[in-house]
């Protein structure tokens, strides 16, 4: 049995390691609080763009969502949105895994943002053509590089982890430009055209850049999901650990306070012993 104070000193250890995941947890209820609010925000704007855009629609197959005559040869891109960091659960690691099923690198690249999401994939040994950094959702979330890097594919699917509920957390996938394009199909609004209005600069000038303002909100919404989903399930793993410190703490009471008994009852022993001793060099003197 180890000795009380190494026990102590452990138990210590322990309890700083509790503070510490209650601190973070704490920080991640926070974060998913700021974040939610900031999604809800991100949504209700691409709501008003889409009732312009649907208002001003022309044939999408005359736009940018005709995806047939882009470039590298026909090739489809997965964009995975991990965390920056590992503090995410198995999240990032379950959206690799279900990419996986979609890879096929002779017709597929892949473009990650999170360096969570690329030391993954480097570990796996799978290879990805960008990598960027996840933009801070406390401030502006200004995607236009990655949208860039994904225009020229002629298919564009968006791997996140989405926030169901504080206890839930699940790995979606989109494709960017089909979304856009079968809104715009199934749209019932009357639709505004050239030859009743006049537009400057052209209609279809007007229309590639809403489009491309709602892929880009399409992407940060994708990011704040994300960003929320990976604060749920940071506070979940600090709540899950939180509970085992606490469970290690009351085991290490215990065997505290058992080692402490043991060592009493040792000492006991050897006062006992030593006094018998005395007693019998007692008696062998007196003889």
């Amino acid at each position: 049995m180890r000795r009380a104070k190494v026990i102590e000193k452990d138990a210590e250890s322990i309890g700083t390691l509790k503070d510490l995941t209650n601190v973070f947890e704490s920080l991640a209820s926070t974060q998913v609080a700021k974040v939610k609010t900031k999604a809800m925000l991100s949504q209700e704007f691409f709501q008003l763009l889409w009732q312009r855009y649907t208002a001003i629609r022309v044939d999408p197959k005359k736009r940018l969502t005709y995806r047939e005559d882009v470039g590298n040869n026909g090739r489809k891109v997965l964009v995975l949105i991990s965390a920056e960091a590992g503090l995410s659960g198995d999240l990032d690691m379950r959206m690799i895994e279900t990419m996986q099923q979609e890879y096929d690198q002779g017709s597929t690249d892949i473009i990650v943002l999170g360096s969570h999401g690329a030391s993954q994939l480097a570990q796996r040994g799978i290879p990805y053509v960008r990598f960027f950094q996840v933009p801070e959702s406390d401030s502006y979330v200004d995607v236009s590089p990655v949208i860039a890097a994904v225009m020229p594919y002629s298919k564009i699917v968006v791997y996140y982890e989405e926030y169901i509920s504080l206890g839930q957390q699940e790995i979606r996938s989109i494709d960017l430009v089909s979304h856009v394009k079968d809104m715009s199909e199934d749209a019932d609004e009357d639709i505004i055209t050239a030859e009743d209005t006049i537009f400057e600069p052209s209609l279809d000038e007007i229309a590639d850049q809403m489009e491309m303002t709602m892929m880009s909100l399409a992407l940060s919404q994708t990011i704040l999901q994300s960003g929320l989903a990976q604060a749920a399930s940071r506070f979940n793993a600090m709540t899950v650990a939180e509970d085992r410190a606490g469970e290690l703490l009351d085991q290490y009471k215990l065997e505290f306070h058992r080692a402490k008994r043991s060592e009493s009852d040792r000492r006991l022993r050897e006062v006992l012993v030593g006094i018998k001793k005395k007693r019998r060099q007692a008696a062998a003197g007196s003889q």
